[in-house]
């Protein structure tokens, strides 16, 4: 078991185990194999993680901005010089190609610490003159202990997307990864104390949805952001909401992709190819129904087929690699689920569907022409390398078609003809817009969808929103008036 750590969860500052608690295998995807053995937390693991963080955190929330984010822009720097290390440790983790996740995972979480850590010591109320005198401030509050539920296909990403706002703004952070990748998120917590966060302030435990369900449910606990599915967000929001708190819901979607008859194939090829096979497809805001107008149709379908002659699939640790394995047996299986459903509904396979003969969870790359709206591949997130293309005519038509979903996480679109692109954006129903691109996710930029795709945003300035609240004080410079 060679990346086996040190114990399955840390906490205060430390590993911390507990046999007692459910086993969890964690399975390199690339062979099958078991690489390491955790266990679940159990009912006293989790206590103890919920007191070590209310008792950091007033502490933590006691120092000034600029220190605490001196500590997450150290937390940056190390994960940087280690983001070899850390990224062999998450291509094991999730099975991405080691290519992939050199330039997409620790570098992302450390972008997320450098950024909320140049924020923090900004983060100010405002004073608001009223007539007569009076005035009213404002001050910016932490919330106090907050959970991060994690999804696995990031699992570095999402622990520092999670918690470099919570931490910038003074709370403590209990982190739970999902139970399939559950390595990463324990680097992150040891780089943090490394870099001179109080003990406790970044706890990690492990655990499967009962963990979640105990953390959440909790009273300690002021606010709840998860990376999950529809159906995991929707029993975690309304948990949450039993306590009145606060929730960050990044769940999934059905994302649609347009592509005009005017666009740049190679470019739109190169769009529609990183929003539905990056990562082996199994990304949230993946723009898996792309809509491709009529008269380009066959040209868009001769080069993407041309393009994916190249992918080069096989040991994720070989650098030349471009294509892993699914995350796991099961989410393969749903995915061959999806794809035979994609057949005996019609569709017209033009590239993969089948799984590859050897060890690991590797599927090819699926490619489904002359898609249907009403088809389960056009309506269901599928979460893997699964791509439908749908014809379309005009752009009311398109439009109109590309919003007929519950989910409203992304969308994209491809045209050279400038104002179309910026009215076809103001039309999408979607909280994450591309034009000419698809599924860059800046820290920098807002990220999250509408509709049941969730609430809130993370990253940006708007994060800091989600894990602070403003107390108003009004005073008064005059005498008070009273009618009796």
């Amino acid at each position: 078991m060679k990346f086996q750590p040190t114990a399955s969860h840390f906490i205060d500052g430390e590993y911390v185990e507990d046999t007692a608690g459910t086993p969890i295998d964690v399975i390199y995807p690339a062979t099958g194999e078991v690489i390491a053995r955790l266990h679940s937390a159990t009912p006293q693991i989790i206590e103890q993680a919920l007191t070590s963080a209310k008792r950091a955190q007033n502490a933590w929330t006691a120092m000034t901005g600029t220190e605490r984010g001196r500590v997450l822009r150290r937390a940056a720097d190390i994960m940087r010089e280690r983001n070899r290390e850390l990224s062999i440790l998450e291509t094991h983790d999730t099975g991405k190609p080691l290519q992939e996740t050199l330039v997409a995972d620790a570098t992302s979480g450390a972008d997320a610490l450098e950024y909320f850590g140049g924020l923090a010591g900004s983060l100010t109320g405002e004073h608001i003159p009223l007539g007569g005198g009076d005035f009213v401030y404002t001050i910016r509050e932490a919330l106090g202990v907050c959970v991060g539920i994690g999804a696995w296909n990031y699992p570095t990403q999402i622990a520092c997307w999670k918690g470099a706002p919570a931490l910038a703004c003074g709370n403590a952070m209990v982190f739970k990864p999902s139970e399939t990748t559950p390595l990463s998120a324990l680097k992150v917590a040891e780089i943090l104390i490394e870099a001179g966060a109080p003990k406790g302030i970044y706890n990690v435990v492990q655990g499967y949805g009962d963990v979640g369900a105990a953390l959440v449910t909790d009273p300690r606990v002021a606010k709840v952001s998860l990376t999950g599915s529809v159906p995991t967000g929707r029993k975690v929001y309304a948990a949450a909401a039993e306590g009145m708190k606060h929730v960050t819901m990044e769940l999934g979607g059905k994302s649609p992709m347009i592509v005009f008859d005017d666009a740049d194939i190679e470019n739109a090829v190169s769009g529609a190819i990183l929003g539905n096979f990056y990562s082996s497809g199994q990304v949230c805001s993946n723009g898996t129904r792309v809509f491709v107008q009529k008269g380009i149709k066959e040209a868009f379908l001769a080069r993407l087929t041309e393009r994916l002659a190249n992918v080069k699939i096989g040991d994720p640790m070989d650098e030349a690699v471009n294509f892993g394995p699914m995350v796991s047996e099961a989410q393969m299986n749903i995915v061959l689920g999806y794809i035979e459903k994609g057949k005996a509904e019609g569709a017209r396979l033009v590239h993969g569907g089948a799984r590859l003969d050897r060890a690991g969870f590797y599927l090819q790359p699926t490619v489904f022409a002359d898609v249907t709206d009403d088809m389960t591949i056009a309506r269901e997130e599928i979460f893997g390398p699964v791509m439908s293309v749908l014809d379309f005519e005009t752009e009311d038509e398109v439009m109109a078609r590309a919003n007929a979903t519950e989910f409203g996480l992304a969308a994209g679109v491809f045209t050279n003809d400038l104002t179309r692109a910026h009215r076809v954006v103001a039309g999408f129903e979607a909280g994450t817009c591309y034009i000419n691109t698809y599924n860059l996710a800046p820290v920098e930029a807002p990220f999250g969808g509408s509709k049941m795709s969730g609430v809130g945003r993370e990253n940006s300035k708007l994060a800091i929103n989600h894990f602070s609240e403003m107390k108003t004080v009004y005073v008064s410079m005059n005498d008070v008036e009273a009618p009796y």
